[in-house]
């Protein structure tokens, strides 16, 4: 990735609008900044939450609360708690993301 055009600049999270994203079974709610091609989220997934779809979009994904489990298209499955992260290139392997407990994230892609 490369970054260009872009001045230093804070985000205030708590003051960036939530937009509410249904999935398959609970919800998603998301603050969303873009700058430029990069849009950087934080994520809440309550919980209960299965997406309603295969993502095939490359992400750097951080986990900050909860628990979140990761399943690959070929059955492969990963869990992420506080700390850990994941990176996947776009179209490299479909994804979907569910938890029982609700996870917060930090997303950028």
């Amino acid at each position: 990735m490369e970054i260009n055009n872009l001045p230093f600049c804070l985000t205030d999270w708590a003051t960036v609008a939530v937009t509410e994203h249904p999935g398959e079974q609970g919800m998603a709610f998301w603050r969303t900044c873009h700058f430029g091609p990069i849009r950087v989220r934080m994520v809440e997934y309550s919980a209960g939450y299965l997406a309603d779809h295969w993502c095939s979009k490359g992400h750097v994904l951080l986990c900050l609360e909860g628990q979140l489990e990761t399943e690959l298209a070929d059955g492969r499955r990963f869990s992420l708690t506080p700390g850990i992260s994941y990176q996947v290139a776009d179209n490299a392997e479909a994804h979907r993301s569910s938890t029982t407990s609700g996870a917060k994230l930090f997303i950028v892609d």
